[in-house]
């Protein structure tokens, strides 16, 4: 099986968005800028050193433990870490592939999550895993007429090759009708450079790889956004009071929360409402 296709940052959006919908999957070389991404894994490496490899908990018990990793550093909360991460919100291509995917189906959308993942020496591969699966409700009942709901980035922030644990992906499981995973599907590894960024459907399945070596971990973090009609999996308002973001973007503020969501002209009434009026974008 091929890899998935590696296109520039500045190739045309639509030959990014013609990647992704093939594949479910698209490597975009050097989405985020060099400075960004030093400075994110400056403030990562800093507060990784006070993260037990394992400590992560997605309260699923044992099963939950084997997959955020026994080995693994994970933390979210990363606006607290470095102003640079609302550089990364900001990101217009990254932007514009979210409103592409997005759009069709929701008003506006809010961050998912944000994560580090450094995936330690000996950590075994992880469970292959549909990002939209957190919203299984709406997943299993819709399934495979689905709307996409989320899209996510694994964005490295050092080099990150196979040995070292790169996330796998299933190309063209997006479109399996069949919602469970058939572990004789092929998986194949999307290694990144320093600022380059898998992005990928909510439908695809794709998870860690295996770090194989014996002294070295892979450094990369997640970036995902989901539809505003939808609960993400980080608690991401309780990191940003109202006021503290009101010298960021409109774009920051939305996606941190800071915002109701309207449909716009599909129907529907408002959620997350501050401003019963409309919200104040501009």
């Amino acid at each position: 099986m091929t890899g998935l296709r590696r296109l520039a940052a500045d190739a045309p959006l639509e030959e990014q968005l013609a990647a992704l919908d093939t594949d479910g999957g698209v490597i975009i070389e050097g989405l985020f800028d060099r400075a960004t991404i030093d400075e994110i894994r400056r403030a990562a490496d800093a507060r990784a050193e006070h993260v037990a490899p394992g400590a992560a908990t997605q309260g699923m018990g044992e099963a939950g433990k084997a997959f955020v990793g026994a080995n693994t550093i994970r933390f979210s909360s990363l606006g607290q870490l470095t102003p640079a991460f609302f550089d990364m919100l900001d990101n217009e291509r990254y932007a514009a592939l979210a409103d592409a995917v997005l759009l069709p189906a929701c008003g506006n959308y809010w961050l998912n999550t944000a994560q580090v993942m450094y995936i330690g020496p000996g950590e075994p591969a992880q469970e292959l895993h549909r990002d939209a699966d957190n919203w299984w409700e709406f997943l299993g009942r819709t399934w495979p007429d689905t709307p996409e709901v989320t899209i996510s980035a694994m964005i490295g922030l050092d080099t990150v090759t196979e040995e070292l644990g790169a996330t796998r992906v299933v190309p063209g499981s997006h479109r399996d009708p069949a919602l469970s995973y058939r572990s004789g599907d092929a998986s194949v590894p999307a290694e990144l450079g320093p600022g380059d960024a898998l992005v990928y459907s909510g439908h695809v399945f794709h998870g860690g790889g295996a770090n194989q070596t014996t002294d070295r971990w892979r450094r990369a973090m997640h970036l995902s956004f989901v539809a505003g009609w939808l609960t993400p999996e980080e608690a991401i308002v309780l990191d940003h009071p109202l006021g503290s973001l009101d010298d960021r973007s409109p774009r920051v503020r939305r996606l941190l929360g800071h915002g109701s969501y309207y449909p716009g002209e599909r129907r529907g009434g408002g959620l997350w409402l501050r401003h019963v009026k409309g919200i104040d974008e501009d």
